[in-house]
């Protein structure tokens, strides 16, 4: 399943899981199987359930004929609802890898490589009816302003939605190189790559509703775990890891901390590790799409 996608920080998400054998567990981003056949070895009569709302990890997934192993074809935000299909109200650990995978990334067809020209596609579920075309074409300029701003953080947010505005009204932007093209008077020389790789994640997160998703996951999370489970999250951009730190913090992904009587944070989560864990500097020559991981284990109290 290498071939297909190579997962980062194998070993140290698994050793965060602490898998006790006849527990429950959640794969909730399958993507190629890589964490969820690494858990299947530690289990003996325990159950493992994996999510991923792809097709093409959903063939993956078939490969796998274990008796433990249970696959759910579904994005991670409805988490409760199919748990609650299998016959599950509470889990033993959670492990969610927010990475886009190396399949996707290669595939020019999906949309999600900025170095291979293909259809302005980024969905993760192929039935989804929002595509990045979609957005790029019918977007209003205030709107495309401020996905870029938030989601891609660029420096440039308001700029690059004017020039994509200005560029579809010669013709509709197709292709990935259209998008690049389009941008390509604004893009910082020598930092082009980094610049259209923020781009591209912009309407990513807005095609697939990431941020909703994520949210809606890290609080179902804490309501499924047992007592002394663990929660292993593993991001590779600021705005997730800043999500995840602050639900695991607060028991929030915003707003004010809620308090006990006491004084004390209401929080379902312990942080395991107060600084994320980063792939070794040998991960990261040997798969370069690790160096941006960052992995934030907690447990539940």
């Amino acid at each position: 399943m290498s071939s297909y996608h190579r997962p980062v920080l194998l070993k140290e998400s698994i050793d965060g899981l602490n898998i006790q054998p006849d527990g429950i567990y959640v794969d909730a981003t399958f993507g190629g199987g890589g964490h969820t056949l690494k858990i299947l070895e530690r289990l003996m009569g325990g159950r493992l359930i994996s999510f991923d709302q792809d097709e093409d990890a959903a063939k993956e997934a078939e490969k796998i004929k274990h008796r433990s192993f249970t696959f759910c074809q579904a994005n991670f935000r409805y988490l409760k609802q199919y748990l609650k299909l299998n016959g599950i109200s509470r889990v033993n650990g959670i492990l969610a890898d927010l990475g886009v995978s190396s399949h996707q990334f290669d595939t020019a067809e999906r949309g999600f490589s900025t170095r291979l020209e293909g259809p302005l596609d980024m969905r993760m579920h192929q039935e989804g009816r929002l595509t990045a075309a979609k957005v790029v074409n019918e977007y209003p300029e205030d709107r495309l302003h401020k996905i870029f701003g938030m989601y891609g953080e660029l420096k440039n947010a308001r700029t690059a939605a004017k020039m994509v505005v200005q560029a579809r009204i010669l013709h509709p932007l197709k292709t990935t190189l259209d998008l690049k093209k389009a941008l390509t008077a604004v893009t910082p020389k020598g930092r082009e790559n980094k610049y259209f790789a923020q781009v591209f994640q912009a309407l990513r997160i807005e095609v697939n509703e990431e941020m909703q998703a994520l949210e809606d996951f890290l609080h179902q999370s804490g309501e499924v775990m047992e007592k002394g489970g663990r929660l292993v999250v593993i991001s590779y951009q600021s705005l997730e890891d800043r999500m995840v730190k602050n639900y695991i913090s607060t028991g929030k992904i915003h707003g004010e901390v809620e308090k006990d009587f006491y004084g004390n944070k209401i929080r379902p989560f312990e942080a395991i590790n107060r600084k994320p864990i980063e792939a070794s500097e040998e991960e990261i020559e040997s798969n370069n799409r690790a160096r941006s991981a960052r992995m934030r284990v907690a447990e539940r109290i």
